[in-house]
């Protein structure tokens, strides 16, 4: 029992410390940073991004596309995956213009759809990496 009142109490003042004293008249003018908030459909497309990110295959086939271009037969080999789960996350990506494709003859190939794909995504890994 004294463990979970300890516990709770620990919990407790970590809420306490993400919240301000009940004095606090704020440190900035909040009036201008509402005005400047991000637009809804700007947060909510940054956040489909950033959630196509938090899958590991997607990570795993935007990290090989980053290195070179590659058809769809190619995903399967260096992924060990189905074409279909392949394709599945491929059209996700597309969709979200994170990755495009260019089709010769019936070879469909995939790439990143741009430097800022390739930016996002190399800064992440040095954050990541960053101990």
């Amino acid at each position: 029992m004294q463990r979970y009142i300890e516990k709770a109490v620990l919990e407790l003042e970590k809420v306490l410390q993400d919240q301000c004293d009940e004095t606090c008249e704020g440190t900035v003018n909040v009036v201008t940073l509402k005005q400047n908030l991000i637009p809804e459909t700007t947060a909510a497309g940054l956040a489909d991004v950033f959630k196509a990110l938090g899958d590991p295959t997607r990570v795993k086939i935007i990290y090989t596309l980053l290195q070179t271009e590659l058809c769809v037969h190619d995903l399967t080999v260096v992924l060990d995956m189905g074409q279909s789960a392949i394709s599945h996350q491929l059209r996700y990506l597309r969709n979200l213009r994170i990755v495009k494709r260019r089709k010769v003859g019936k070879t469909v190939f995939y790439s990143l759809d741009d430097e800022h794909i390739e930016q996002i995504f190399v800064q992440m890994l040095q954050h990541i990496k960053h101990v």
